[in-house]
């Protein structure tokens, strides 16, 4: 038997919890000394500790901890839970992340209100384009809706086209449209020489996308998640210039996902027309 003090060293835990967690009907003491009411603990019992904190740590109530160890699972039971607990977790983390990469994108351009890039931005022409393209849609047009479904569509067409054997010809780049129920479609894509009369060949789409007449460009340094300053500092360049915007921009990867991310480099095209 050990008492609560070395029962609480071994588990790692306070004598304090224990007792809680006596109270609560989750870990019992093995025995009860009715002279001095001592807790005693037997060295079995870790591994019930073990699953409580376990469960706890994971986020999970002391009520659904109990539920879970009544129900008497396994180790790998257990096991199984944990990790689709863990993953859970991940990803709120992970969106958490984007979230606040996305509040501290809108604080820089807050902090960047007033100052409007000149030298920055090039009004020029884009030549058409031959692409293949893997396309998704996403719920807004604001970064943190478009980074998860970007990434994945640019796997996805490297691995495809990988397979295929039919290599890139230039930077990879991707362009928006209106998609369904006021969602933004997505089109992830990669400059190649391939037909577009055979797509089936590397099983994507092969497409031309055409020129732009004119388009305000302006290179973007740093991850996407953190364009929209860049985005907005454009918008003012174009309306103080007599422009207006003539649809969703074009982003080019000139360097990026290498490195460090604030040396990544994307060029936006956004096509323009004069004021009406």
């Amino acid at each position: 038997m050990l008492g609560i003090g070395d029962f609480a060293r071994y588990g790692r835990v306070s004598v304090r919890m224990l007792r809680h967690y006596d109270a609560l009907g989750l870990m019992r003491p093995a025995h009860i000394d009715d002279s001095t009411g001592y807790r005693y603990y037997e060295p079995a019992q870790l591994a019930r500790l073990n699953r409580i904190v376990a469960l706890k740590d994971l986020g999970f109530t002391l009520q659904q901890v109990g539920e879970i160890l009544e129900d008497r699972l396994t180790a790998d039971e257990l096991r199984g839970m944990l990790r689709l607990r863990r993953a859970e977790l991940e990803q709120s983390i992970a969106a958490d992340r984007t979230r606040l990469a996305g509040v501290e994108s809108r604080l820089a351009g807050i902090e960047q209100e007033g100052h409007l890039p000149r030298d920055e931005v090039v009004v020029k022409a884009i030549a058409p384009v031959r692409v293949a393209e893997v396309t998704g849609t996403a719920r807004t047009f604001a970064p943190a809706d478009i980074g998860p479904v970007l990434r994945p569509l640019f796997s996805d067409l490297t691995g495809r086209l990988a397979q295929a054997g039919v290599p890139a010809v230039g930077p990879a780049l991707a362009y928006y449209d209106d998609g369904p129920r006021a969602g933004v479609a997505v089109h992830a894509a990669l400059p190649v020489n391939a037909g577009p009369a055979d797509p089936a060949a590397i099983d994507v789409d092969v497409v031309d996308l055409p020129a732009i007449p004119r388009a305000a460009t302006v290179v973007h340094r740093g991850p996407m998640d953190r364009v929209i300053p860049t985005t907005q500092a454009l918008a003012g360049w174009i309306d103080v210039h007599g422009y207006r915007s003539a649809g969703y921009h074009r982003e080019v990867y000139l360097s990026y996902g290498v490195g460090d991310p604030s040396e990544w480099a994307t060029e936006l095209q956004e096509p323009i027309a004069p004021h009406r």
